[in-house]
């Protein structure tokens, strides 16, 4: 099973909220996950972040691999890697 961390979108139609999920590679966009890791929204000012370093490191660890845009947005909030994460860039 391969499992990534990754962003499902909620919120009504042209306001987006997102939802920052560990979820099984096949699963659909908004489908089932496996555990909410933190939030995003993009139409605060500035957008607004919220994230469980130590559940998206321990999942990093356990071998989770992050979309490239949650791999921004951890990276905005300054959040450590696992040294795995950081070899495989």
């Amino acid at each position: 099973m391969s499992v990534k961390i990754r962003l499902a979108r909620f919120g009504a139609h042209k306001k987006p909220f997102y939802r920052i999920v560990v979820a099984d590679a096949v699963s659909p966009r908004n489908g089932r996950f496996i555990e909410r890791v933190g939030t995003y929204d993009p139409r605060a000012n500035p957008p607004a972040v919220v994230l469980n370093a130590a559940r998206i490191a321990e999942w990093i660890r356990k071998g989770a691999q992050p979309t490239q845009t949650v791999k921004q947005l951890i990276k905005k909030a300054v959040v450590p890697v696992p040294a795995a994460e950081a070899k495989a860039e």
